[in-house]
Order: structure tokens, then C-alpha cells, then sequence
């Protein structure tokens, strides 16, 4: 791996514990905040790729584990595991990478609306996915009421999607840090035999 690579990695794994730091939002029907930390999962996916974002928020959860009280409402350490919104932070590794693997794909053909939809498909419905039975478990709480609660983040997480959107797709045209697949890369034509 490039230092650039590094200095990326570490930007962003900065960039979620500086998202930590806007005060979370709490909810009284449901024991998980709104907090603008899940921004960055789907901007570290969307910009540095599935292996870079991966590595950013192994980071971050390496940092977090270690007692930092990086976490919105300046919460660290292993008991972060155990709680209630345990599940959504565990999600926001498979969320970033899956994010970053489906840009890589689309790289070619990235567009607002493409990216919105990855994004939606990597930082709500993945992260969901996690989160929701890890917290029903934890706050025990019945799936249903869980999953029903937990609707109450989805406008919010449409408008941090478009907004990762709009950035990756600005970024992709001004410096884009993901590189098209080999496969997108156009051929030379083979030389002629004349």
C-alpha cells in the first residue's frame, strides 16, 4: 500500500471520529441516536473504494475498541460491542466495503442517481440489516418493534446518501481516488500485420 493510500485511510478514519463529535440526536421510543456518523461510512466507501474504506473503518473500530471516545456522544471502548447500537456500528465495516465494491464497479458509468441508489443499498439497507437484530437482542425489544423504530432514521439516511453521492460524484470529475477496473480501461488496438 502507497502512503497516499495510508494518509487516506487514516483522513477518514479522522473524519468519523470528527463526525462523532456533533451530539447525537436521541430518540425516546428507541435506545440508538441519530448521529451524522453513518455520513461518513457511506463517504468512505464512495470515495476511497471498498479496500480503503474497509481498512478506514477497521481503523476507527481498532481506535474505539482501545477506550477512545470517538463515538457520537464521546462513547469507546468494548462495551460499545454489548450495547444496543453495537449492531449498527459492527454494520458500518460490510456497509463501507459493499459501498466501495459497487462504486469500483460502476465507476465508469457513476452518476448522482447510481451512486445515491449504492449508497442506499450499502449505508441503510446493510447497516440495517446488522443493526436492527443486534439491537433487538441488546435492548430486548421484539424484532418488529425494533425494525419499526428503527424507520424513523431512514429520511435522514436518504439525505446523508445523496449527499455521499453528490460528493463521490464531484470527486470522481475533480480527484478521483478510485482508479476504473482493469476492465473498464480502454485497449490499445493490436498493431497491424501489414
Amino acid at each position: 500500500m502507497k502512503t497516499r493510500d495510508l494518509v487516506h485511510v487514516a483522513l477518514f478514519a479522522a473524519l468519523m471520529a470528527v463526525l462523532g463529535l456533533l451530539p447525537p440526536l436521541a430518540l425516546p421510543f428507541i435506545p440508538v441516536p441519530i448521529t451524522a456518523q453513518t455520513l461518513g461510512v457511506m463517504l468512505a466507501g464512495s470515495i476511497l473504494g471498498a479496500r480503503k474504506a474497509l481498512l478506514s473503518l477497521l481503523l476507527f473500530h481498532v481506535l474505539v475498541a482501545a477506550g477512545l471516545p470517538l463515538l457520537a456522544g464521546g462513547n469507546g471502548g468494548l462495551a460499545v460491542y454489548v450495547g444496543p447500537t453495537g449492531g449498527f456500528f459492527v454494520g458500518f465495516l460490510p456497509a463501507a466495503f459493499l459501498i466501495g465494491w459497487l462504486t469500483e464497479r460502476a465507476w465508469t458509468r457513476l452518476s448522482v442517481p447510481l451512486a445515491f441508489l449504492i449508497n442506499v443499498l450499502g449505508g441503510i439497507c446493510v447497516l440495517y440489516a446488522v443493526g436492527i437484530p443486534w439491537l433487538a437482542v441488546a435492548a430486548k425489544l421484539p424484532l418488529a418493534k425494533a425494525a419499526l423504530g428503527s424507520l424513523v432514521f431512514v429520511p435522514g439516511d436518504c439525505v446523508k446518501a445523496a449527499i455521499a453521492a453528490s460528493a463521490a460524484v464531484t470527486l470522481k470529475r475533480a480527484w478521483p481516488l478510485i482508479q476504473p477496473p482493469r476492465s473498464a480501461l480502454p485497449t490499445a488496438p493490436p498493431p497491424s500485420s501489414t
